[in-house]
């Protein structure tokens, strides 16, 4: 009997403690905050898990190969560059509008033709901006650029290119409806400056009379921003643009100089008075006209684009997008270099005199299978100084016999030509491998002194007589985007 007393007892003990355990609360599984599609905002975005935000985090992935044909031994023919990117754009719908952030950052590795013959990493925050409503700050594209130009070029085009022209602004923009905005934008004119050393020797050389060159300065301090505003409208056959924007210059202190550590004046030879310590504060500006339009009647996907460009003292919003401040800025092919700058000093009057230039850039994309395109692009640039700033080397002994009798110096006016084509094949989405080939040909529309170098490339302290040069440059790019 007492085995069975004992299996008794213990059925009742576990019985009682399973309802014991049945009266105590029970713990409910937390609910799982499963990531969900933001279809709102395009293909890519889900909501951040717990709010109302939706994010996408995107990326690229390019490498490109480049030659350039050298002028002498130092030079590298062949470059190597290898670029990743991160994107984050988050995005949230509010009662005045979306509210987006956006972050683009950027870290480049750059050898041979690309910098000179250095080896460089370089990271960038190429964009970062707020936009609410109307209002966009930060980092991002110039408003005086079209952002939706169809331009697929590798290399550099004259015109201010919107896959560079990204600086720190300040910006509002009206939308009308039926396609029409206009935008009102304060931009960091730091970025635009374009400076020169003047450095000519040959400047008066010969002259029986004292001939001055013109005066090299220091940009001061920005005291305001440059101030751009576009007039735009984008309908179903494609887009067009107004813009302009106003650009300030002013100088340090070019009539100070130091001589045994003492602060002078700098005395003009013509006058024998001092220049005044700095010239005037004054102003640049540049006009632009961008379009763009859709042309199916040469094949599905078809675009062609134009943009022309006009500016005096902002020679900046011209030169391929450009930002960042150039304080020797020069335009080259082949062996010729060509001066390119904002504006210089009169040496008579002490006073800025601005340079001027303008030109137009355009191209046709032809697409001959959905994988398959081809891009014909091309941009013409006219350079255009004062009067003052050359100087034509007169027939001397010396110059005949050194055949730079008739040439001229200074800051000289020239055309830049550009042409090139680019063979783009896309076998997935997001992945391209792309060819690319740019002519590029200055001429100074005369004879020009250009530095003899030794093999090196380093110069010899003589001088030839040049026309125009060109130069060509070849692409490779290998490139994926996600």
């Amino acid at each position: 009997m007492t085995p069975v007393r004992t299996l008794l007892l213990g059925s009742v003990a576990i019985a009682g403690t399973a309802v014991q355990a049945a009266d105590l609360p029970t713990k409910t599984a937390a609910p799982v905050d499963y990531v969900r599609i933001c279809s709102t905002h395009g293909v890519g975005f889900f909501y951040i898990p717990g709010t109302e935000t939706c994010l996408r985090v995107g990326g690229r992935v390019r490498a490109e190969y480049l030659y350039v044909e050298p002028t002498d031994r130092s030079q590298d023919a062949v470059g190597f560059r290898a670029r990743g990117r991160i994107n984050i754009d988050t995005r949230t719908a509010t009662a005045y509008g979306t509210l987006r952030s956006y972050i683009r950052m950027e870290i480049t590795r750059s050898s041979g033709a690309y910098t000179g013959g250095d080896i460089t990493t370089s990271s960038n925050i190429a964009q970062a901006f707020i936009q609410f409503g109307g209002l966009t700050a930060g980092r991002t594209v110039s408003f005086f650029t079209h952002p939706d130009l169809p331009a697929p070029n590798f290399g550099d085009l004259r015109f201010d290119d919107p896959t560079n022209a990204e600086v720190n602004l300040l910006a509002y923009t009206f939308s009308f409806g039926n396609g029409f905005s206009a935008s009102l934008s304060l931009e960091d004119g730091l970025e635009r400056r374009v400076n020169n050393e003047l450095n000519f020797p040959l400047f008066g050389v010969g002259s029986p009379a004292q001939v001055l060159a013109p005066i090299p300065f220091d940009y001061g301090g920005e005291r305001i921003p440059d101030v751009v505003a576009n007039l735009r409208y984008t309908g179903t056959w494609g887009g067009a643009q107004l813009s302009g924007a106003l650009h300030q210059i002013r100088d340090v202190a070019f009539g100070l100089t130091t001589v045994d550590g003492v602060t002078v004046p700098v005395i003009n030879p013509i006058t024998g008075l001092p220049y005044p310590a700095h010239a005037d504060t004054d102003y640049g500006f540049a006009l632009a006209a961008h379009a763009y339009a859709n042309l199916p009647f040469l094949g599905t996907g078809d675009t062609g684009w134009i943009s022309a460009t006009y500016t005096d003292g902002a020679v900046g919003y011209i030169n391929a997008g450009q930002a960042g401040p150039i304080s020797n800025g020069f335009i080259s092919a082949g062996r010729i270099a060509q001066p390119f700058a904002d504006a210089f000093v009169d040496p008579l009057t002490g006073e800025f005199k601005t340079n001027k230039a303008y030109g137009v850039a355009g191209g046709i994309n032809h697409n001959w299978t959905p994988t398959i395109q081809t891009n014909v692009f091309g941009s013409w640039m006219r350079f255009d100084a004062s009067g003052i700033a050359q100087y034509v080397v007169p027939a001397s002994a010396a110059a005949v016999a050194s055949s730079i009798a008739g040439t001229t110096t200074g800051l000289v006016d020239f055309n830049e030509y550009r042409a090139g084509a680019n063979v783009i094949w896309t076998p997935v989405e997001g992945f391209l491998i792309g060819v690319e080939a740019l002519y590029i040909r200055v001429d100074p529309r005369g004879r020009v002194a250009v530095p003899l170098t030794d093999a090196s490339g380093e110069p010899t302290g003589g001088f030839r007589a040049a026309g125009s040069d060109d130069t060509w440059e070849g692409r490779l790019r290998i490139q994926r985007d996600f």
